[in-house]
């Protein structure tokens, strides 16, 4: 009686109806956070299977050549391939680094064009440097030996030369994230950057924009609706290069959709199409992933 009295029982009656409403959200939340958690692990276990089913393609190409051989000449085939995400990238270079050969028993070739091998190479590999040309764009390393035939398609491929010496050349920072570094991620309808030292990511921006789908609903001609599409993404891009003039890392790696990257007129050390999904920091964290995937061909 006395809260009825005193107006208590309606805001009692109010505060009940928040807390359920609130229990509701949390509920809603913590559901939309498990699908979130579920969808990054099944893209992480696609992105494998991708990997493993890509490998199974080249060893299936390679059994293939050995089918229509006619005998006349040797069979070509990779020992094997592998995609290798950073960590496995990482080990394979300090294996590679490890390598101690006499002054000139060494050498490492950046090829971006399988058509044009150095005659160092062909002279190297032999009748296999046919195989360092499907791997291209590459680096190939082998040694005097013969015990070390391999090429690596790295994230930044290296510009084109060779050289044969004491160990293999390798450059890190085009297969590995080192130092200050920054990747970019630009679709026609989101944007991330994370500004990174190494591995540790040290900033990050991103945002999504509201552009049109690829087709028109709804009273809309086509023509005007690809007008208005494209001065959506327009302005999209042009509040991403404004991101990206904040950036103050020393390199800066550009990933995201094909069309986006192509009409995207801001200077970058590589650029890469990826498949990123979810929102922006999720996606950026697919993309770098991506990126930072060196593929692995034995010779």
């Amino acid at each position: 009686m006395l809260d009825e009295l005193l107006g208590r029982a309606a805001l009692k009656e109010r505060i009940e109806e928040l807390e359920a409403e609130r229990d509701s959200l949390q509920e809603q939340l913590e559901a939309e956070q498990r699908r979130r958690a579920e969808a990054a692990s099944d893209r992480q276990a696609a992105d494998e299977r991708v990997n493993r089913l890509e490998d199974r393609v080249a060893q299936l190409e390679g059994e293939l050549e050995r089918v229509r051989d006619d005998g006349d000449g040797p069979t070509l085939a990779f020992r094997t391939t592998a995609s290798m995400e950073r960590e496995r990238t990482a080990t394979v270079l300090d294996r590679l680094e490890s390598v101690a050969a006499p002054p000139e028993g060494a050498l490492t070739a950046a090829v971006s064009d399988g058509s044009d091998l150095p005659e160092a190479v062909r002279e190297a590999f032999g009748e296999r440097a046919a195989l360092v040309s499907r791997a291209a764009p590459c680096v190939a390393v082998a040694d005097d030996a013969g015990l070390v035939s391999a090429a690596l398609r790295p994230p930044v491929q290296p510009p084109d030369g060779h050289g044969w010496g004491p160990a293999f050349d390798l450059d890190r920072e085009r297969f590995v994230p080192t130092g200050s570094h920054a990747v970019a991620l630009v679709r026609a309808d989101l944007f991330a950057v994370g500004e990174y030292d190494g591995t540790e990511r040290v900033g990050f921006r991103g945002f999504e924009s509201d552009v049109q789908g690829s087709h028109s609903k709804g009273g809309f001609s086509q023509a005007r609706f690809e007008r208005l599409r494209d001065e959506q993404v327009e302005r999209h891009l042009a509040r991403c290069r404004e991101a990206l003039a904040d950036v103050s890392a020393d390199r800066l790696y550009l990933v995201g959709d094909g069309a986006a990257l192509e009409a995207f007129d801001v200077e970058a050390d590589a650029r890469a199409a990826v498949d990123a999904t979810g929102d922006p920091e999720a996606a950026l964290a697919d993309a770098v992933r991506s990126f930072w995937t060196t593929r692995l061909f034995a010779i």
